[in-house]
């Protein structure tokens, strides 16, 4: 399980698994539901292993927020992303002490965790799995 496929689409809940590309889009499947849908090239869509979140000296790959995560939780659930604010980012603090407050958004902590909580019952963020995530980047 990887996190390689793995597609955030603008206005659409959830997170989405790549399936199939096309030549006008590519099919994809909720995660939520399981239900595929078909999405045009013009829709706005973010892989999540191209996503970054910004700290004081570098950017920090999402598989790696997600790591420190699994890490803390020992591969449970995060904290949920409907508490409130301050609480968030203290957790948030705890997870990448580093982070840019001024430019990292708690909507932005808010949809980490989120998305993190959607991925971790189904294998895609535990440490083994995000581990062995690293070592093929590297490889490559």
């Amino acid at each position: 399980m990887s996190i390689q496929k793995i597609l955030a689409i603008s206005g659409k809940p959830g997170l989405f698994e790549l399936k199939l590309q096309t030549r006008t889009g590519f099919v994809a499947e909720s995660l939520l539901d399981g239900k595929k849908i078909t999405v045009g090239m013009r829709s706005n869509v973010s892989l999540l292993s191209e996503i970054a979140v910004y700290t004081y000296s570098e950017e920090v790959r999402l598989s790696e927020v997600f790591k420190a995560i699994a890490t803390k939780e020992k591969d449970g659930q995060a904290l949920s992303h409907k508490e409130d604010d301050a609480k968030i980012r203290d957790y948030f603090r705890e997870v990448l002490p580093e982070f840019d407050e001024d430019r990292v958004y708690t909507s932005d902590i808010k949809k980490v965790l989120n998305w993190y909580n959607l991925l971790q019952p189904k294998g895609f963020v535990s440490v083994e799995a995000l581990s062995q995530e690293s070592k093929e980047e590297t490889a490559e």
